[in-house]
């Protein structure tokens, strides 16, 4: 089945702003194959923390906004290092480090840019002083910084890439309470940790939208795209290989079974605009 449409036309003029920052944070996720459905993830985590630390529901829903976002200034790194399938030397993560402060100036002059700007340009510091870019410390970082960092990196260490399987939850869980205080909000790191114990984080870690897991090429591991709407019988592509998949209906659900190979690059997956649409659904109110 086609994917819905995310046409301007479906929607409100007022959507219009918020729709085109996600399709924008969409469209630079898709251009690492091995980093599929981080920005949902990271987005659903939030929630989930932000509601255990009895925030507003209005405050939930942006700091989830903002976790969809964090990323987009990545608009501004290279291919060659997004992309790099092993581990970034000095000058390449040097380059990745730029990405808050590439947001942050994406983000200038646009009217949502209020919702979100705090988590975009601070996500990677740390209350030791020793993050990113400005080395703030402690409160001196905003709190739904502070916040969206933790989920983003329980996603970065429980998501598998080329050079290294994911970690279990709960190894995840025993470096995030270790690093409590430092390279996490003391707070916030407890809560977050409780959560997890709980299981709360369970039914998003490992997957790219509620209820559908990753797919995997297994040959060389990243996530083949399956959307809210894929049939059995339908096809999609490793992005990074160009192997073909066939998605067939197990007893445990769809599949991603191995059929071989296409016969040219198939270029980034399309967005999944039925799960984008539900998202904005959920965020337009924050125009208000």
């Amino acid at each position: 089945m086609t994917p819905l449409s995310l046409d301007a036309t479906q929607y409100p003029a007022s959507h219009g702003l918020l729709r085109s920052l996600m399709l924008m944070a969409w469209m630079v996720e898709a251009r690492d194959p091995y980093t599929g459905g981080h920005l949902w993830r990271v987005a659903r985590m939030a929630e989930e923390l932000g509601r255990s630390m009895g925030l507003p529901d209005k405050e939930i829903r942006r700091i989830a906004l903002a976790g969809f976002l964090h990323d987009i200034g990545k608009i501004g790194v290279p291919d060659a290092v997004l992309r790099k399938p092993g581990k970034l030397d000095d000058d390449e993560y040097a380059v990745i480090q730029a990405h808050p402060d590439i947001g942050r100036r994406i983000l200038a002059e646009h009217p949502l840019a209020h919702l979100v700007m705090d988590v975009v340009f601070h996500h990677h510091e740390t209350p030791d002083g020793r993050g990113y870019p400005l080395g703030l410390a402690n409160t001196d970082i905003p709190l739904d910084a502070r916040l969206v960092g933790i989920c983003d990196a329980f996603d970065a260490m429980t998501s598998t890439r080329p050079y290294r399987k994911g970690m279990p939850i709960a190894k995840a869980l025993d470096i995030i309470s270790n690093a409590a205080g430092t390279q996490f909000d003391a707070e916030l790191g407890r809560q977050f940790v409780a959560l997890g114990h709980a299981g709360a984080f369970d039914h998003i870690v490992g997957h790219t939208d509620e209820g559908i897991p990753l797919g995997v090429c297994i040959s060389c591991g990243p996530v083949i795209q399956r959307y809210r709407h894929t049939q059995a019988g339908e096809h999609a592509d490793c992005p990074a290989c160009n192997a073909r998949y066939e998605w067939q209906q197990t007893g445990s659900g769809l599949h991603a079974a191995h059929i071989g190979k296409t016969h040219g690059s198939q270029g980034m997956p399309l967005p999944d605009t039925s799960l984008l649409h539900t998202l904005l659904e959920e965020w337009s109110p924050l125009q208000a």
